[in-house]
């Protein structure tokens, strides 16, 4: 009898702390999640506002600034995807799926300069994965800010895309697309000569500034449907198709002699023949 009293002791001892321990791992969740949310906030403000004044503000400021941002979602068309959150949506895990089922944030903040966008960015760093966020004015190409961050990048040098402000800003001011929408945005190894399109690297970090060079071209690339949605043109989107050679029944025909005139072409060729 006394061993079956120290059983149930230690069972129920054991199912308490069990209980416990699963209610603490449900609330370290919650907790995580929510930090990882502010973190997700403070990198899109970071956009726009600059990551040195985004990292100055508390969590509550983070939270209050960021109800003034407008969340949509886009398809790989470039329309809006409705019921689902900006926010909370994650490009490591769009990238599992087909390409043509992804999505992709946007992010729309009212300056007393107009409209800015920020896009979503993701690629490969030197170790590991990268990240970001670019905002950009109206005319979607010319640079308001940057934010950067990773998961594993060499100290000092990969990690300065994070944390070097002065990197950062220099993208202020630059182009993301050329004439013809191609994004042209990149970082330049051994220092920037096209300040338009170009900005300067981090020295010690080629394979991590090659790396953010890929993101901006993959991950901008993407929205062009949508921006083009919004009246947003290009040369390269408006050049005329090369025509296709005519091919008349006079130059198919074979060559016979006529007396006086010339043999004039069929007009019942079709267009179906032209374009043989």
């Amino acid at each position: 009898m006394q061993n079956l009293k120290v059983y149930l002791y230690v069972f129920g001892l054991t199912a308490v702390v069990a209980i416990l321990l699963a209610g603490l791992q449900v609330s370290l969740k919650d907790i995580h999640e929510a930090n990882e949310a502010i973190a997700t906030k403070r990198d899109i403000l970071g956009a726009v506002v600059g990551s040195k004044k985004a990292k100055k503000l508390t969590d509550d400021e983070v939270l209050e600034s960021f109800k003034s941002i407008e969340q949509i979602v886009v398809d790989v068309n470039g329309l809006i995807v409705e019921g689902v959150n900006a926010e909370k949506l994650k490009l490591a895990d769009e990238e599992k799926k087909p390409e043509a089922d992804r999505h992709y944030p946007i992010f729309i903040r009212n300056s007393d300069a107009g409209k800015e966008y920020v896009l979503a960015m993701r690629g490969n760093g030197l170790w590991d994965k990268i990240w970001g966020y670019i905002a950009v004015k109206s005319d979607f190409t010319t640079v308001v800010g940057v934010s950067f961050d990773h998961k594993s990048e060499t100290p000092g040098l990969g990690a300065l895309i994070k944390d070097s402000d002065p990197f950062k800003a220099k993208f202020i001011g630059t182009k993301v697309f050329n004439e013809e929408g191609v994004v042209a945005l990149k970082v330049k190894k051994g220092g920037a000569v096209d300040k338009t399109y170009e900005v300067d690297g981090i020295t010690g970090a080629t394979v991590t500034c090659d790396g953010v060079s890929s993101m901006l071209a993959n991950s901008l690339s993407k929205y062009k449907p949508f921006i083009v949605k919004q009246g947003i043109s290009f040369s390269g989107d408006n050049a005329p198709a090369a025509p296709a050679k005519k091919t008349t029944t006079e130059e198919t025909a074979p060559k016979v002699a006529a007396p006086d005139t010339k043999m004039p072409a069929d007009s019942s060729a079709t267009a179906g023949d032209e374009q043989k």
